[in-house]
């Protein structure tokens, strides 16, 4: 290890953080939940450590039967935490799943009250603001305001795997769904739910249609500049799932514009906001979905799925940031703006980025994992920085999540088979 890297948990079990929003608003805690394994749903707490005395607190504990995990923090005061709850008393019809599984959100100091975030309603009439199944990594808009999700559909999940398909939500805090139970799993929430990406069961091959909407990311700390100057305060960017011509799957990047105002998300647009027993709820009024990004005729098409990774925004908005491959087979970081046009690949060379990514504070640096290290990239020179030594036990692709201020990356590796928690110094004082 180099001498700036710092292993924060011990304990002889796994840690994992999230892939954004891991942070304390102060920089000093790094939140995260304790599954056995990414895949395994089955941890009992949230908690977070501190960077400086490695001290763990617990921020919450599940309750009989039930599991929690993939928590993220607000960015901003005051503090709040948000993750995933299973469903309480699981039986064999009703346990955890894409499509059975919630949000849940807790405000400091009230630690001991988690309430629910989306609230379940799967029969008609259905509810608008409430969902019909499933929310996924719940991640905070930069000013705290806002949660996006992603999303899988009980009633879709039913109807079989073709109309099952993953979409993207965002949460506002506009007024609490009530539900009027008429289902033993049906409840209330918190906020207010809406989908926001379109999706058909078939797209069109050579089509902008899209049958998958997932890891998508905020766009800017205030949004974006629009042709004319102006401002788009809200929008999110998510990787999409096209049909080349040859109608295999073609992965792009896709964004979509939102509502300014919070009551705006209760306004149905052309189909119904809650959906219907053969549909899914559709986006309000005013929610554009556009394509940007087209790799069909390049030699390796598509966006990467492997190493999995979430489409991240520099904090301007005028950068779009997603891996894809070089004409080398290589994973490379490429660039494309909220207004589309042409990609710009940032990193070049024979090594590729094996994990997800974050931006540095200042828009000028990316972190991640390349060459079995954690490494700093200049986004305007694509010159590479090893943060770490190289070594056989890789920091795990995960999470790789600047601190607050820019000075720290967090991430993980193995420890004597546990996952555990590292920081390393990024030296951006005197950059």
């Amino acid at each position: 290890m180099c001498e700036t890297e710092k292993q924060i948990t011990y304990t002889p079990r796994n840690h994992q953080l999230t892939n954004v929003n891991v942070w304390s608003p102060d920089g000093q805690w790094l939140i995260y939940d304790v599954r056995p394994s990414g895949a395994s749903f089955t941890g009992k707490t949230i908690e977070r450590a501190n960077i400086d005395t490695c001290e763990i607190d617990i921020i919450y504990t599940a309750g009989p039967d039930s599991y929690v995990g993939v928590a993220t923090v607000s960015p901003v005061e005051p503090v709040r935490y948000a993750f995933i709850h299973s469903p309480d008393s699981p039986d064999d019809q009703w346990h955890y799943d894409f499509h059975h599984r919630r949000g849940v959100i807790i405000t400091e100091p009230h630690r001991q009250h988690a309430a629910t975030l989306d609230a379940m309603d799967i029969t008609s009439p259905f509810t608008p603001g409430a969902l019909r199944g499933g929310s996924h990594v719940h991640v905070f808009s930069p000013d705290g305001s806002r949660l996006s999700f992603t999303y899988n559909d009980h009633l879709m999940h039913q109807r079989g795997a073709e109309f099952d398909r993953r979409n993207v939500g965002v949460a506002v805090p506009l007024r609490s769904v009530m539900v009027d139970p008429q289902h033993p799993r049906e409840y209330g929430g918190s906020h207010f739910c809406a989908l926001v990406s379109t999706t058909v069961a078939h797209p069109q091959p050579g089509s902008d249609e899209i049958n998958r909407a997932y890891e998508e990311g905020w766009i800017g700390t205030h949004g974006y500049a629009r042709v004319d100057g102006s401002t788009q305060r809200w929008a999110l960017a998510f990787i999409g799932d096209t049909r080349a011509e040859d109608g295999s799957k073609l992965p792009e990047v896709f964004i979509v514009d939102l509502p300014p105002a919070l009551a705006d998300y209760a306004i149905e647009g052309e189909l119904p906001l809650a959906g219907t027993e053969t549909t899914l709820p559709s986006p309000p009024l005013g929610v554009t979905q556009r394509r940007l990004t087209y790799t069909g005729e390049r030699r390796y098409p598509g966006v990467a799925t492997a190493p999995r990774h979430w489409i991240r925004s520099s904090p301007d908005g005028s950068k779009i940031a997603f891996l894809m491959k070089d004409d080398f087979d290589v994973v490379q970081v490429w660039l494309v703006s909220p207004l589309g046009g042409d990609l710009i690949q940032v990193t070049s060379g024979q090594y590729g980025v094996q994990s997800a990514f974050s931006w540095s504070p200042d828009g000028r640096s990316l972190a991640f994992v390349m060459d079995s290290s954690i490494v700093l990239c200049d986004v305007a020179s694509g010159v590479v920085t090893r943060l770490t030594e190289k070594s056989h036990d890789t920091p795990l692709p995960d999470a790789v999540v600047f601190s607050p201020n820019g000075h720290y990356v967090a991430y993980m590796r193995k420890v004597d088979e546990f996952t555990q928690i590292f920081v390393t110094e990024t030296n951006e004082e005197s950059r």
